[in-house]
């Protein structure tokens, strides 16, 4: 097959890694040919640029600037995208026939370009769903209702519209679409986050291997970020912005410094970052570090020295969401503490399944409760162990490529 994938992630390498391009290469890998669409910032050094390795073909697309500016420039870009990512297809691949189109949320402005070269190829598209907006934003105040309807509304629907196949995160993601659209149930299903996982499960899930894994690392990077290592550590890394709800974060913990065994790491950036910062320079570190930025390769190794891993959403959503950050604590076989809204289902997911602990990120309480129940060692490992084998059963490239490919018997050639 002629695949076309469309997305604002930024790609720098068929070579990367992460939740698209592991896709991605999932499809290289079987056989079929992989055209890529992936924004160069105004702001960014280079030109436009065509890199292809291993039947990928990576088209950096030169946009405007899309991250990390202010919402008038962010707009204006956004508005301007589909006809720069429509004139990079047919630039760089003016002979192609697509058989399949692939692309995610946000943006919901790439319709346009999906919709015309769906008409002019007959190529089948999948529409990987990964934000209901504009429907988030209206939650936690970032757009009014009327603003939402007048500017955003029509081109979601117009999205859902142009899309054979929808794949949701979720079940409560897959509800919650049929329940507010006009949509044929048949074309929308669970197609979940998912990575790549190579690895023996029998050697991977020995005690011993786990044990070994942390120790190595945990004392040399513990040192070099000031954590201490005679706790359990709890990690946040992601996005501190208004769906995470910095206040109530703060607030558990500070209620969590009851737990003299407990100590939080809280690694990343975002407009909410300033009030943790001042909430460090006043009530001081007792409990926490707080690290605005560091290397993807020590990110990594802090997420598998860590004892458990967070994720934090504000109460008030109304729309399910699935945080990408639960799969890299599945993968390093860490716990996972949930404190989400109710229409959220990763926490009853985590519960389900034993391998996490969950509350209603409107209670501080609960939260300080599973805190201190998860000081447990041994409740750890068992969890650990059980959220590893839900990814592997659920959460691999492998198996979002079965349920796409699901939709095709007829072999492409």
């Amino acid at each position: 097959m002629q695949i076309l994938f469309l997305t604002l992630m930024k790609i720098y390498s068929p070579s990367d890694e992460g939740i698209y391009m592991d896709l991605m290469k999932c499809f290289a890998e079987k056989g079929h040919k992989v055209s890529i669409i992936s924004p160069l910032e105004k702001k960014e050094a280079g030109e436009e640029e065509v890199i292809s390795a291993h039947n990928i073909s990576l088209v950096r697309c030169k946009t405007g600037n899309l991250f990390g500016v202010g919402m008038l420039e962010k707009g204006i870009s956004q508005m301007r995208l589909a006809s720069q990512y429509l004139k990079a297809v047919y630039k760089y691949f003016p002979e192609t026939k697509f058989d399949l189109i692939l692309y995610s949320t946000p943006p919901i402005s790439l319709a346009a370009v999906v919709e015309k070269i769906k008409k002019s190829t007959d190529a089948a598209t999948y529409l990987l769903l990964k934000d209901i907006f504009p429907q988030n934003a209206v939650d936690i105040g970032i757009l009014k209702p009327f603003m939402a309807k007048a500017l955003f509304r029509n081109k979601e629907k117009r999205l859902y519209e142009i899309s054979d196949y929808i794949g949701c995160m979720s079940p409560a993601n897959v509800d919650y679409l049929l329940k507010n659209n006009e949509i044929d149930s048949n074309k929308v299903e669970v197609c979940p986050n998912s990575i790549k996982v190579e690895v023996d499960i029998s050697v991977a899930l020995s005690a011993d291997s786990i044990a070994k894994s942390r120790e190595n690392d945990r004392e040399e990077l513990f040192a070099k970020y000031d954590i201490p290592v005679d706790k359990t550590i709890f990690l946040y890394g992601g996005n501190l912005g208004k769906p995470q709800d910095i206040p109530f974060i703060i607030e558990c913990i500070k209620k969590a410094s009851t737990v003299e065994e407990a100590y939080f790491v809280v690694c990343g950036d975002g407009t909410e970052y300033g009030k943790l910062e001042t909430f460090v320079q006043e009530y001081g570190s007792k409990n926490l570090s707080l690290i605005k930025s560091l290397p993807k390769s020590d990110y990594d190794r802090l997420v598998r020295v860590s004892d458990v891993g967070m994720i934090f959403l504000d109460h008030r959503f109304s729309i399910p969401n699935f945080p990408l950050r639960l799969l890299s604590y599945l993968k390093e076989k860490i716990p996972v503490l949930v404190c989400t809204d109710n229409n959220t289902d990763i926490g009853r997911i985590a519960v389900d399944n034993d391998f996490g602990l969950s509350s209603v990120s409107d209670n501080v309480e609960d939260f300080v409760l599973n805190v201190s129940k998860l000081t447990d060692k041994a409740l750890r490992l068992r969890l650990g162990k059980n959220g590893y084998r839900y990814l592997l059963e659920n959460y691999t490239v492998e198996r979002s490529y079965e349920i796409i490919m699901g939709h095709f018997k007829t072999p492409f050639v």
